[in-house]
């Protein structure tokens, strides 16, 4: 959660202690945001593309602008889920072949 509050402190240009609190739990939102938005729980380790949507995510939500986010974002979180679904058709043996042409 560290690494998370770091990252999100310093896209939002904040130096300061005295909004940690609130920040924790608008990450804590973000993060059962994308749970139930995909049925699965992320590490959300920096190097992962879906962190940049759950700090996306954060941004928004620290700027009253929650109701844009899935707006602006629509593309981003439409391959999200459709990575995490494929993902569990695969982990249950199934066949993940989208039918495109290669």
């Amino acid at each position: 959660m560290e690494e998370l509050l770091t990252e999100l402190k310093s896209r939002l240009r904040i130096t300061w202690d005295d909004e940690n609190k609130e920040l924790e739990r608008i990450i804590k939102r973000g993060k059962s945001y994308f749970l139930k938005l995909t049925g699965k729980a992320f590490s959300f380790s920096l190097d992962e593309w879906e962190t940049e949507l759950l700090l996306e995510r954060c941004r928004y939500v620290y700027n009253n602008a929650a109701d844009e986010f899935e707006l602006n974002f629509r593309d981003e979180l439409q391959r999200l889920i459709l990575t995490v679904a494929l993902e569990k058709r695969k982990e249950n043996g199934e066949q993940t072949d989208t039918g495109l042409a290669e």
